[in-house]
């Protein structure tokens, strides 16, 4: 009888502990992950294109994204692999953001009319600094780092 108890007693812990993971992903919209990657006084967004001293000293740099004229002023690209997008507000200004929407954590899947659009439920956000432009989402996406050099953007 032992061994039954504490064999139930693990089964119950792993199961609680797995629905509170699963459900943690799922509309959770009132939190703070957006915040907490930008730091304190500084807007979603303001933490890009940054030149990469590793990169220029040939320290490798991140993973490469794309070529400065693969992103449209005006518009972006959402890179599903790396679940990033790059934006170009205005020339020669790259942006990073999460692809991940934080209304209830679908992939974003478009950049139209200088938003970028999640296809769940419609939830739209600036391309100029992540920032909600119209609901359900209530937070906006998290800045993503990227670093820009010369025609070549990667993840910082």
């Amino acid at each position: 009888m032992g061994d039954t108890t504490r064999r139930r007693t693990v089964l119950a812990a792993g199961a609680a502990t797995l629905a509170g993971t699963v459900l943690s992903g799922c509309g959770n919209d009132g939190g703070t992950e957006a915040a907490a990657d930008n730091a304190p006084g500084s807007a979603p967004g303001d933490a890009q294109a940054q030149p990469s001293a590793g990169a220029a000293a040939g320290g490798g740099g991140g993973q490469a994204l794309a070529q400065t004229s693969d992103i449209p002023v005006g518009g972006g690209k959402v890179f599903k692999d790396q679940k990033v997008v790059v934006t170009q507000p205005m020339a020669g200004q790259f942006k990073a953001f999460s692809a991940t929407c934080t209304h209830q954590g679908c992939s974003v899947a478009t950049v139209k009319d200088g938003n970028i659009v999640c296809p769940c439920h419609q939830s739209l956000f600036k391309i100029s600094d992540g920032t909600v432009a119209g609901g359900p989402a209530t937070r906006p996406l998290a800045a993503a780092k990227i670093a820009v050099e010369g025609d070549k953007i990667s993840l910082a």
